[in-house]
């Protein structure tokens, strides 16, 4: 991620607005000289018929100056707004071809800090900030061609404060980089554990964990707090030299050229220009320090940017996937095995096989990789040892559209948008979804009769995360979702675990009906795997035990055991 190629791609309005900016510093550049003219040709030297013309001089340049200023202000703001959208699409849109690896060891605080703060500090340094630098280089560097045509041993002077006030930015530049990252970091944690305690909020009130909350919140606002005050003491340092500088300039100039008027080096109007030069050279002294202060923060940021951009997906596709238009949803896994990037192993030889409109049922205690199969089998994360086939195609060769689309996924971490229910039923083809197979959906998920008893029934809009329903109300929906959507493949984990008795029964006859359909349940519960066509139980990442409902019951094993405790 370059930021000079989203800058070269919208490099037009740009040069208009340094078009602008420097014939507005030029305007400066020639009032001084209108000044001295006003002095030397019209009081002292009594020729009155130039003055009409040099007043209207002045006037052109004033408005001239708010034409132009206008100009520079519009493109460097518009541009910096369009360059801005572009940059946050493609860092939200790199976040989402991330693997669930990087999600992993990431959180949301952080991206979003990264999101909107980063990239608002760069919008920053790209409009006014931006504009602003180049004006002050352009302007300086002007007054100095122009002062050094008047007189280049005066010129000394000036040079010499800008010479000071740069080599302090350099120094403060260095300083305030490190600072700008740590303060980068901090509000990362502080968005983190905002987020956090918002989102759980109803827990933290039922375990009266509210005072030590708000001392974790302000522990790391004390230390954001404290970053930014030796951010304003390093600004602080160096201000005192900015305004040294800027203010000894006009004074020293002064004594030295009334000297050289009085040896008839310079004339009157000379001096009333280089003094009126010399006083333009005093604000871009002081802006220095705001400047590099902005700069150095956009530097930070945009340097957190890059990590992101350098971030590259775990879980690719192949250059030449293999088309799979008709997917009829045999699954097989053969010797698969899998272990995180610490070298955890979570599965280990794993093989079974599903035939299209089969089912599978699988079980076995809390962390033995139930739910990991899942994600192996959606290409969330990529096998480490072994295949696994879908209708005979290694899933490394397909689309990573197509595969993830043949599937109808429960998650036991039911998630609901803040949204209408019906958006929420129809994610994934929102706006193409009619309105009758949501409703069959949420018939076939028991999730009808209560939908059809809110005031707006599907377009009822829904808090974050569903707040507002019951658990098994939202277990309901995200079963409705994976109906709806009609794939090949259904998984269901740990989904009717929040449902009654006899609402998971009825799904379970419904779902039997379902004909076609290859369906796989991760169950905690016996009673939702017991017409499983072939049940694996899975030990620390093994598979234990395989077989039917009654061949496991007669094997005596942890399948009976649970049978057992349930029953």
């Amino acid at each position: 991620m370059k930021l000079s190629s989203y800058i070269l791609k919208n490099i037009r309005p740009y040069l208009v607005g340094v078009a602008a900016l420097m014939s507005a510093v030029l305007l400066d550049m020639i009032s001084p000289l209108i000044t001295q003219s006003i002095v030397d040709d019209v009081i002292i030297g009594k020729n009155k018929d130039i003055l009409p013309m040099l007043l209207l001089g002045m006037l052109g340049i004033g408005i001239g100056r708010a034409v132009l200023g206008y100009t520079k202000e519009y493109c460097f703001d518009r541009n910096s707004s369009k360059i801005m959208v572009q940059l946050r699409r493609d860092v939200f849109h790199h976040i989402q071809t991330l693997s669930a690896e990087y999600f992993d060891r990431s959180n949301t605080g952080e991206l979003m800090a990264r999101v909107k703060d980063d990239v608002d500090t760069i919008w920053d340094a790209l409009s006014f900030v931006g504009m602003l630098t180049i004006e002050v280089v352009f302007h300086t560097g002007m007054i100095i061609f122009c002062m050094l045509r008047i007189d280049p041993l005066m010129t000394l002077i000036p040079f010499t404060g800008i010479v000071v006030c740069g080599i302090t930015a350099i120094v403060m530049e260095k300083k305030l980089g490190d600072v700008y990252e740590q303060i980068s970091d901090e509000n990362a944690v502080l968005n983190r554990v905002a987020e956090e305690n918002l989102g759980g909020v109803r827990t933290v009130r039922a375990f009266g964990r509210e005072r030590f909350e708000i001392q974790k919140f302000m522990s790391h606002n004390r230390r954001w707090r404290d970053l930014n005050l030796t951010q304003s003491r390093l600004f602080a340092d160096g201000f005192p030299i900015f305004a040294a500088a800027s203010g000894l300039v006009p004074i020293l100039v002064l004594p030295l050229g009334g000297y050289f008027v009085m040896k008839d080096r310079l004339t009157i109007g000379q001096l009333s220009a280089f003094v009126q030069y010399s006083t333009n050279i005093v604000w871009p002294m002081q802006m220095l320090g705001w400047l590099v202060n902005s700069l150095s923060s956009a530097s930070s940021s945009l340097g957190k940017l890059k990590a992101i951009f350098n971030e590259k997906p775990a879980v690719t596709e192949c250059e030449e996937p293999v088309e799979c238009p008709d997917i009829k949803g045999g699954i097989e896994f053969k010797n698969v095995c899998f272990h995180k990037a610490d070298g955890y192993e979570i599965l280990h030889d794993i093989s079974f096989s599903v035939k299209p409109g089969e089912t599978l049922g699988i079980m076995g205690a809390t962390g033995a990789g139930k739910t990991s199969i899942i994600q192996l089998l959606q290409r969330m994360y990529d096998v480490t040892g072994g295949e696994i086939l879908l209708d005979g195609v290694d899933i490394r060769k397909m689309k990573l559209g197509e595969l993830r689309t043949a599937f109808g996924i429960v998650s036991q971490e039911v998630f609901l948008f803040s949204d209408r229910i019906m958006e929420n039923i129809s994610l994934g083809k929102k706006g193409n979804m009619p309105l009758d197979t949501v409703i069959r959906a949420s018939s076939e998920a028991q999730a009808k009769s209560f939908i059809e008893r809110l005031g707006d029934r599907y377009d009822t809009v829904i808090g974050e995360r569903g707040v507002g329903l019951s658990g098994g109300q939202k277990q309901m929906i995200s079963i409705a979702r994976a109906l709806s959507h009609d794939s090949p493949v259904l998984v269901l984990d740990d989904s009717t675990s929040a449902l009654d008795m006899e609402t998971e029964h009825e799904i379970q006859k419904m779902l039997e009906n379902k004909k076609g359909i290859t369906r796989i349940i991760i169950a905690h519960r016996i009673s939702a795997v017991r017409n499983a066509d072939e049940i694996i139980v899975l030990d620390n990442g093994r598979i234990a035990e395989r077989g039917t409902h009654e061949s496991l019951l007669s094997q005596n094993g942890l399948y009976r055991q649970t049978y057992d405790a349930q029953y």
